[in-house]
């Protein structure tokens, strides 16, 4: 399947990037001859040409399913073409998302610099400046899956290739791979924004620091530039903004070493990773930093509630994604 191999390729290029994607974030979809094949859940897809990551589906009654707001589309599990399945994974988290986009590909990505717009409480009246000549909407949040399909069946427009997903992310759609990955990167150039400097991380001191714990310094430089921008450390590490932040990181980035989290953060030095973190968490702290990096300092931002946090723990979609990446190298 010449598409399909198409999307491998793009796939494994987008899981490639950490502005676009991180850890096992993200996903993409083709609909071809009945069929809608969705990156399976926990997956990377910077794996998609080394591993079968793709899942087939029967498109015909998960769209029918759909229409009649089956609950079984929060699973899709009920829709999986099994004779084809040859891995037994679970459809994407998003399956219900790709499944209503009418366009054969479909992209979603978690592009840093769409982030850094969509977590502003004026995030549609900025993006609309930014967007001029896009068919776009804006999605406000909804938590992914079911819940986000629905909301975007309420405010897509005819025609709209371009979706971003408040607290979320971005999403492109067209008939074609090579069409898909033109709208991405068109739509990445006009959300990009600068990132402030980065300071060099004081690795003596966090060595220092994390003799006889069980934490050791982060690698990316970008990673340890959190413990030196002032609204990362005062907004970023302390609230939820986006639902893989929350998953893999907790609901704060402590900055001592009282909870055995996943990531402390020192402020001026750096940041620290525990040696027994899954293998997603220094991703989602450098896609912190570098999210943070790009938001001006005096915007208005839109944290997520408890309960949009709690219906993120508490969901047994994201447990199944989390144990999938428990022994990931």
């Amino acid at each position: 399947m010449p598409q399909l191999d198409e999307l491998r390729n793009l796939s494994a290029r987008i899981g490639s990037d950490p502005l676009l994607v991180q850890a096992a974030g993200g996903n993409t979809s083709l609909k071809q001859d009945g069929v809608m094949w969705i990156k399976a859940s926990g997956t990377w897809l910077r794996d998609a040409n080394a591993q079968n990551i793709f899942v087939p589906l029967n498109s015909g009654l998960l769209n029918e399913a759909l229409a009649a707001n089956d609950p079984e589309c929060e699973s899709c599990l009920k829709f999986v073409r099994s004779d084809l399945n040859l891995t037994g994974l679970r459809p994407s988290i998003e399956t219900s998302v790709h499944a209503l986009m009418p366009q054969a590909v479909v992209l979603h990505v978690h592009c840093v610099n769409t982030i850094s717009w969509a977590i502003q409480s004026d995030a549609e009246h900025l993006l609309t400046e930014k967007l001029v000549g896009e068919n776009w909407a804006y999605i406000p949040y909804a938590r992914p899956g079911l819940e986000l399909a629905r909301a975007i069946r309420e405010h897509i427009k005819p025609g709209c290739n371009i979706l971003v997903l408040g607290n979320h992310g971005l999403v492109v759609a067209a008939d074609t791979v090579e069409e898909a990955e033109a709208h991405l990167v068109s739509s990445v150039k006009k959300l990009t924004r600068k990132a402030r400097t980065k300071n060099l991380c004081d690795m003596a001191g966090l060595l220092q620091i994390a003799k006889q714990t069980d934490y050791a310094p982060a690698q990316s430089a970008e990673t340890h530039a959190l413990a030196f921008d002032a609204l990362a450390l005062t907004q970023g590490a302390e609230h939820v903004f986006y639902p893989d932040h929350v998953v893999f990181l907790g609901e704060k980035i402590p900055r001592d070493f009282s909870t055995a989290a996943p990531a402390v953060i020192i402020p001026q030095k750096g940041v620290l990773i525990h040696k027994s973190a899954k293998p997603a968490v220094e991703p989602m702290v450098r896609c912190l930093s570098d999210v943070f990096r790009r938001v001006d300092p005096c915007a208005k931002l839109n944290p997520l509630s408890q309960d949009q946090i709690n219906a993120l723990l508490n969901w047994d979609a994201e447990k199944y994604r989390q144990t999938l990446s428990q022994g990931k190298p």
